[in-house]
């Protein structure tokens, strides 16, 4: 599970999203964190991984509900909901425990490199 170029790249945006909400508001980094991760989406199914694309874009949801921000119970189901079913789907996809559905010939794994 070593990290790799695109670990690095959104390791970086996230660093500069974070600077960022000391002189934005909080709603601006929110929407801007929602686009950064569909991209990152976008770009991990560019690249053949599929449940990490996924992963990203159930990330874009919890941006999404910083975004609406819903009160009280339905807030945190639905944020820290987003967070820990995107963590499964990476570490699921990074450990080899997803199977494979991008294309067929890859060894019955998602990240079987």
């Amino acid at each position: 599970m070593a990290m790799d170029r695109f670990d690095l790249v959104s390791t970086l945006g996230f660093v500069v999203l974070i600077a960022s909400s000391v002189v934005l508001e909080g709603v601006v980094v929110a929407a801007a964190l929602g686009g950064f991760a569909l991209s990152l989406s976008s770009w991990r199914l560019y690249a053949g991984h599929p449940w990490e694309a996924l992963a990203w874009l159930v990330w874009v949801g919890a941006a999404v509900v910083l975004v609406i921000a819903p009160g009280g119970a339905v807030f945190l189901i639905a944020f820290f909901g987003c967070l820990l079913t995107g963590l499964g789907l990476l570490f699921g996809s990074r450990l080899g425990l997803l199977p494979a559905i991008w294309d067929g010939d890859r060894g019955g794994r998602d990240r079987a490199e």
